[in-house]
């Protein structure tokens, strides 16, 4: 008996060993392809071109708001459907800034962007104020998602709303948000938001050299927020979280109030979920009201899903597969795209319950037991 704990012991730290080593070579990988991108002429073979770095950023933005996600449905068991309200909030916060860093080269030359000056603005909204400065953008970026998910949390939680219920408000609240930043008078732009950003902190924003920063910016927050979240569910907190999980009535019997826990870990997801957000914006060039839909916010549960839920590397391998499934659908076969996003789903939860890392553990697992038969016949 001992000796198939030893032996079990063995291979989950063989797993984990290799893990930690596919983890570390797909980060540097990631972190030399701008290095490529700007070293070599477009015409060498080693080059990447500006594309792939736009669009590996705009990956891993996603895959930081799919952690975010996993840190409250996969941890205290909380499904949001309405995560991409604080994903477009957090880059709405940055975008401010940049339009205001646009200046006069704007069309109309005005010192307003220019859908104020089409819509007859004639100055800025008081909400607008202290946001030509970088650093009180990036305070709001933290400030508004947070608050918003402070309140919204404090007031769901205590009145104890779970499960699908919690699921349905949150993706009322969502569309709530949308349908309120599409309207022109609002001061957010309306249907087409912000878009036709020049500078950020003074450099041109399209410039390589600019994207390049912004893409390894990017890749750190990403590592930075899965070793953090894993450094995070280790603790004791998140002992209590996963606990509250798997049953509530419980945790509240041995003395614990779940309020004060789901509402930390749902406030720091929302906080997580804007930084995305706000990384977002500049490398993509635009955010408008369609970031809040809630079809967006349904997209980024099955990614999470796909990839393994209550894992958080899972949600970054699931955010990087569907979307560079939706890259190459769209833009082979667009009319398919959302039937094939649907049988992933299904297919998913049909057969892979723990996503594409439970079915990576299961290989592995698999791959093992033939070694463990060979040491078996030499002993």
């Amino acid at each position: 008996m001992k000796m198939t704990a030893n032996r079990s012991i063995t291979a989950r730290v063989l797993a984990n060993g290799w893990g930690m080593t596919a983890a570390v070579a797909i980060v540097v990988v990631m972190a030399l392809l701008p290095v490529l991108n700007l070293s070599f002429a477009p015409s060498h073979p080693l080059h990447v071109s500006s594309y792939f770095i736009a669009l590996f950023g705009k990956f891993m933005c996603y895959a930081i708001a799919a952690v975010a996600l996993d840190l409250v449905w996969g941890y205290a068991g909380i499904l949001s459907l309405g995560h991409g309200v604080f994903f477009a909030l957090g880059g709405y916060s940055l975008g401010m800034y940049l339009m205001r860093a646009i200046g006069r080269d704007g069309v109309y030359q005005s010192d307003l962007p220019d859908f104020m000056v089409f819509l007859d603005w004639k100055k800025y909204p008081w909400y607008w104020s202290f946001t030509e400065h970088f650093g009180y953008a990036l305070l709001l970026v933290v400030l508004i998602p947070g608050l918003l998910a402070l309140v919204f949390g404090f007031f769901a939680f205590r009145s104890r709303i779970k499960g699908v219920y919690f699921s349905i408000i949150t993706q009322a609240m969502t569309f709530a948000i949308m349908l309120l930043f599409f309207r022109n008078d609002t001061g957010f732009g309306g249907n087409n938001g912000f878009t036709d950003f020049k500078r950020i902190l003074g450099y041109t924003i399209t410039a390589p050299s600019t994207k390049a920063v912004l893409y390894w910016l990017t890749l750190f927050v990403l590592v930075a927020v899965v070793v953090g979240c894993r450094a995070m569910m280790a603790t004791k907190f998140g002992r209590a979280l996963q606990a509250i999980r798997d049953s509530e009535p419980r945790m509240m019997f041995l003395g614990y109030n779940p309020l004060g826990f789901k509402l930390v870990v749902w406030t720091l997801s929302a906080v997580i979920c804007g930084i995305a957000g706000a990384l977002y914006v500049p490398q993509v060039g635009i955010i408008n009201p369609s970031e809040m839909s809630p079809a967006n916010s349904i997209e980024l549960v099955i990614w999470v899903a796909v990839g393994g839920r209550g894992t958080l590397v899972g949600p970054v391998l699931g955010a990087a597969v569907v979307n560079g499934m939706k890259s190459w659908f769209t833009a082979a076969l667009p009319e398919y795209w959302l039937f094939a996003l649907g049988a992933i789903f299904i297919v998913v939860t049909l057969y892979l319950p723990s996503g594409l890392i439970g079915l990576g553990r299961t290989l592995f697992a698999k791959l093992r037991r033939p070694v463990r038969a060979t040491e078996k016949v030499i002993a």
